[in-house]
């Protein structure tokens, strides 16, 4: 049985940013937790997305955010009754366990269902979603020279349909889009591919900055929207984003990439006159990066400048000078998936 779940275990005393980069590496959501040759648990990404934001240092071995209410089956239990326990729980996979506590078994969802996970069973969500399409793509040139950054393919779609089928796949059936650039060409392009969105476009006369456009979208929308960058993919249902965007009372959430870095020198801390206060033997630093999809309030547009170049970062700033509040919505650095430059697009195509 072990060897079913052996690229999918760590260890007790790893830290949360090793079993983040295990997921990435494994390319799942979920790690199965030892200590010893004991079943510690399960350790989900929800679980170290929560440790994220609740700012918990992800040098801190993964059994210090282990959650120990999750739900197991015993080996008494029928297939009937561990099948309804991860219908209910909407549970990748349901381990197994004897009267000792020990793991005897793992159960996959894609074993006894025939539907994806999200598929049917999650609530969906009809949010707006704005898509800033309006670039020239200048560092993808020369294709871009051609046809612009929306349409430049990936696998069987264009990156844009691909952007649209995952907030359809949730729900989202009303898209903003705002162009300029080879405007006519995507306007086409759209018209005459089947699809099963509707599409507004707007068009900015002059380049306005990462979200000045959106002021244009005054009074046309009226609940929490998407905002995405036409040139990204994400590998998070944006629903969780949502969730915690409403029960932490944001104006805004920007979903975040997890990224490390490897220093490979000793790095010295100092104070006053020079001293020495710390030495770290070449350490790993972590920083969020902005993946350019985020939630915005839709009372917001009204904070964003007609005609005026005016940046995602200006509005958050305005949002911080009130009071208000702008969240970070975590995702591992393997999740997001950037195609603005060629090494990107093609680490992109390879995906596909």
């Amino acid at each position: 049985m072990k060897e079913k779940i052996k690229t999918r275990s760590i260890t007790s005393n790893s830290t949360i940013i090793e079993a983040l980069k295990k997921m990435d590496v494994e390319k799942c959501k979920l790690l199965f937790v030892f200590n010893n040759d004991n079943f510690a648990g399960i350790l989900t990404i929800g679980d170290i997305q929560r440790a994220i934001i609740k700012a918990v240092d992800l040098n801190s071995p993964v059994l210090s955010i282990l959650d120990v209410n999750k739900v197991y089956a015993n080996e008494r239990e029928s297939i009937d009754s561990v099948k309804q326990k991860m219908y209910r729980l909407r549970a990748e996979c349901m381990p197994v366990l004897n009267s000792q506590k020990e793991l005897i078994n793992v159960i996959f969802w894609k074993d006894v269902f025939s539907t994806n996970l999200n598929q049917d069973i999650r609530e969906k969500i009809n949010l707006p979603v704005v898509i800033m399409a309006g670039g020239k793509g200048t560092r993808l040139k020369p294709i871009t020279n051609i046809i612009p950054k929306p349409l430049v393919p990936v696998g069987d779609k264009t990156i844009l349909e691909e952007i649209m089928n995952q907030f359809e796949e949730i729900g989202c059936k009303k898209f903003y889009m705002s162009v300029n650039y080879k405007s006519d060409m995507m306007r086409f392009y759209l018209d005459h591919t089947e699809h099963k969105y509707d599409i507004q476009f707007f068009e900015e006369s002059k380049p306005l900055g990462t979200i000045g456009s959106v002021s244009l979208l005054k009074d046309k929308i009226n609940t929490p929207f998407f905002v995405t960058n036409c040139d990204i993919l994400i590998d998070q249902d944006f629903r969780d984003v949502y969730e915690y965007h409403n029960e932490n009372k944001n104006d805004i959430t920007m979903v975040t990439a997890v990224k490390s870095f490897h220093i490979p020198y000793g790095v010295i801390e100092t104070g006053e006159d020079g001293l020495m206060t710390g030495l770290k033997e070449k350490p790993d630093i972590t920083y969020k990066i902005n993946t350019g999809v985020y939630i915005l309030n839709p009372e917001l547009i009204n904070d964003i400048p007609e005609n005026q170049f005016f940046h995602i970062t200006d509005l958050m700033e305005v949002v911080k000078s009130r009071g208000g509040r702008v969240g970070c919505f975590p995702v591992s650095e393997n999740s997001w998936r950037d195609m603005g430059e060629w090494p990107e697009y093609l680490k992109m195509i390879k995906v596909f």
